[in-house]
């Protein structure tokens, strides 16, 4: 199953925004109102859940700075990844687009996927007025 957000523009330089992203623990302030859970487990890596769904822990797993960061699930019960896609606007701007990318049977993708897509256009939309 793949998914991709809308494309926002923020009002950071690329290699700016991609710093953010790489550090953990700013996911907090990205994440949406019905997040039960957030915990940072170590620099690289951090457990969230929302209400309702199951705790998920994320882990960086590749940057290519200042274009490209790549999250991905700790845990191989839910195998999946989240990628940022970082294109620089001007010295003061860049536009990211989040892709999730999951290998799921048809009924788990089914029950998922609009949950995951809310979660997406959410941390986007937290991207762009940060």
């Amino acid at each position: 199953m793949n998914l991709t957000s809308k494309k926002v523009t923020v009002q950071k330089p690329a290699s700016e925004l991609c710093d953010f992203l790489c550090d953990v623990k700013n996911f907090k302030q990205l994440m949406p109102e019905n997040i039960s859970k957030f915990e940072v487990i170590n620099e690289s890596a951090f457990i969230f859940a929302l209400k309702g769904m199951p705790e998920i822990a994320l882990e960086v797993k590749e940057v290519k700075s200042p274009n490209y960061i790549k999250l991905g699930a700790k845990s191989d019960k839910l195998p999946f990844t989240l990628i940022g896609n970082i294109e620089e606007v001007n010295e003061s701007s860049s536009e990211i687009a989040l892709q999730f990318e999951g290998d799921f049977n048809p009924m788990m993708a089914m029950m998922i996927k609009g949950p995951i897509t809310k979660f997406l256009e959410t941390l986007v939309s937290s991207l762009e007025k940060s």
